[in-house]
C-alpha cells in the first residue's frame, strides 16, 4: 500500500491537481451521513480535485467526485468482502471507473475491472503482464525489489513506456547521482563539496 501511494505522490507532483490516499474512509451518502455508507479502500486516487490534506474523503463535500481508481490488497480476512461486497459498492454506489485487487502473498490473485455501461468488465493484462489504468495513463506491475528495507514482490506503478514511477527517495537519490556524475566530469570530487 505504501509503495503504491508513495509512487503515486511522485506522479501527482507533476500535475496541478489530484489526490492519493489509503486506509482512509470514503463517505458516499449524505443521507446516511457518517454512520453507515462508507468504505476504507487500501489505496485510492482521485484526479481533477484540488491538492490539499483531508481527514477523510467525503463525496458530497468534494462536489460529488468519487475516486477514479481503487486498489484493495487482499488478505485472508478481507478477500471475500473485497471481491464481492466492496466490488459491488464501488460499481453501483461510488461508480469508481477502475477497480483492482491484489494479494501480496499470492500474486496470481490479481484482477482489474473497468466500469462499462454501469457494470464492471474484467480487464486483461497486457503482453508485459501489466494492468493498464486508462484513467491514470499508467500501468501496474509486479516488481521484485527492496522498499523500506524489505525485499519482496511488490505492486507498483510504471509509465506505459516501462519506466518505474519513482518514490520520493528514489527520485532524490537519482538526482544526487546525476549531480555527482556532473561534478566528477568537471574534475570535482562530490565527497569534498560542502
Amino acid at each position: 500500500m505504501d509503495l503504491l501511494i508513495d509512487t503515486m505522490d511522485t506522479w501527482l507532483a507533476q500535475r496541478s491537481d489530484g489526490y492519493v490516499s489509503g486506509n482512509m474512509f470514503v463517505y458516499f451518502s449524505a443521507a446516511q451521513m457518517y454512520n453507515q455508507d462508507f468504505k476504507g479502500p487500501d489505496v485510492f486516487v482521485v484526479l481533477d480535485v484540488p491538492k490539499r490534506e483531508r481527514k477523510s474523503w467525503v463525496v458530497w463535500e468534494e462536489g460529488g467526485k468519487t475516486p477514479d481508481v481503487v486498489i484493495e490488497l487482499l488478505s485472508d480476512s478481507t478477500r471475500k468482502i473485497d471481491k464481492r461486497e466492496k466490488k459491488q459498492i464501488y460499481q453501483d454506489r461510488l461508480r469508481v471507473p477502475e477497480y483492482f485487487w491484489y494479494d501480496p502473498f499470492d500474486p496470481e490473485d490479481w484482477a482489474g475491472f473497468a466500469l462499462r455501461d454501469g457494470v464492471y468488465e474484467e480487464l486483461k493484462r497486457d503482453a508485459q503482464d501489466r494492468f493498464i489504468s486508462q484513467r491514470l495513463g499508467l500501468a501496474m506491475v509486479p516488481w521484485q525489489g527492496v522498499y523500506k528495507g524489505v525485499e519482496t514482490l511488490w505492486l507498483r506503478w510504471e509509465t506505459l513506456n516501462g519506466e518505474l514511477v519513482l518514490t520520493g527517495q528514489e527520485a532524490a537519490e537519482q538526482r544526487a547521482a546525476r549531480l555527482a556524475k556532473k561534478l566528477r566530469a568537471l574534475g570535482v570530487d562530490p565527497n569534498d563539496v560542502e
